[in-house]
């Protein structure tokens, strides 16, 4: 509860001071003039997290793997025009972008070497889906709407995935999947709102910047608000950045990214993000049958760092996450990693 209010603390306090700098456009004003001179709108990106590569480890979000095709000035299909007019302040402009995902989730108890469902830990659970977004920027912010569908359940092909992996790798058989939640289609509706540059400065070649976000999701999948902060450093020259794509529930970024004039670019961050979890299928287990489940906390934070590395059209970033306990009865908090690869053309 004190990481929440710590965050909901800072997102307000940083909001209420004006940028650290001389006045100049906005950035949607700027953002449009990049884009109108770029020949390379069109991003592929392929994001994986995992415990193996934060403390080794095999439970709790053990794995997930995002693959992105994400296009700025899109040509908008009019339906998803004729929607997004409805939605107060979204307004479809050149900066628009649409982004088409598909990925997987895969979360495990602390023992996978055991076939029975240990009553004390979370449900077995996998979830295989498709989403479709749009970003856009309006005078400062980034507004980012989200709609995701897929499977919870042996139809997300967890156990298939998770033991192909362990065989490649030699890595314990996990034994457990027989337990794992039913199927069951699932939903998410997410809405986001970023303040990119709510503060910054540029001195020395390098440019920094404050980014307070708010946000909520709904759904039988997870239904949850949250808000958080966070903080990015980046030579002056290659600052039209944002952070990695990441999985959810942490926040993504777009992934955008410039060519950097001289080859090579990067970027470092860190940042904060709480929530209050209403729903949360992988605890709270199936809505439309009978499942394993678990008390979950109602109050997650998530604590990341991380750096990316840019290559004229390439961009490879690491981040680390120490997310707080999920459930009552969870022994430790988590920590893991992710890697993502960017390609523009």
């Amino acid at each position: 509860m004190r990481s929440v209010s710590l965050i909901a603390g800072l997102v307000v306090l940083t909001m209420a001071f004006p940028a650290i700098g001389q006045e100049r456009p906005t950035m949607q004003e700027e953002a449009t003039q990049l884009i109108r001179k770029s020949t390379h709108k069109n991003f592929m990106t392929l994001a994986v997290e995992n415990d193996s590569i934060g403390k080794g480890t095999d439970q709790n979000y053990t794995s997930g793997v995002r693959a992105t095709y994400f296009n700025v000035n899109a040509r908008i299909p009019q339906v998803i025009d004729d929607i997004a007019a409805y939605i107060p302040t979204f307004d479809i402009s050149e900066t628009t972008s649409i982004a088409y995902s598909i990925g997987q989730n895969l979360y495990t108890p602390d023992d996978i070497k055991s076939p029975q469902q240990d009553p004390n830990d979370r449900p077995w659970a996998a979830w295989l889906y498709g989403s479709a977004g749009l970003a856009t920027l309006t005078g400062n912010h980034i507004d980012e709407l989200e709609l995701t569908l897929g499977m919870v359940g042996p139809a997300a092909q967890g156990e298939f995935a998770q033991k192909y992996i362990h065989s490649l790798i030699g890595s314990p058989d996990p034994k457990g999947w027989d337990n794992q939640l039913k199927n069951e289609p699932g939903v998410i509706a997410s809405w986001l709102r970023r303040w990119p540059q709510a503060a910054y400065f540029e001195n020395a070649g390098l440019f920094g910047a404050l980014e307070p976000n708010v946000n909520i999701s709904l759904g039988n999948i997870y239904t949850y608000a949250g808000t958080g902060l966070t903080f990015t450093l980046s030579p002056a020259s290659d600052r039209w950045q944002d952070t990695p794509q990441r999985v959810r529930p942490a926040i993504p970024g777009t992934g955008y990214f410039q060519i950097p004039d001289d080859g090579w670019g990067w970027q470092i961050f860190a940042g904060v993000d709480g929530r209050a979890v209403a729903h949360n299928i992988f605890l709270d287990g199936n809505m439309f049958a009978d499942s394993h489940s678990i008390d979950k906390e109602h109050f997650v934070a998530d604590f990341n760092t991380g750096f990316a590395l840019t290559f004229e059209r390439v961009r490879l970033s690491y981040t680390l996450t120490y997310r707080t306990k999920e459930f009552e009865r969870q022994d430790d908090n988590d920590l893991f990693g992710g890697l993502t690869l960017s390609y523009r053309y």
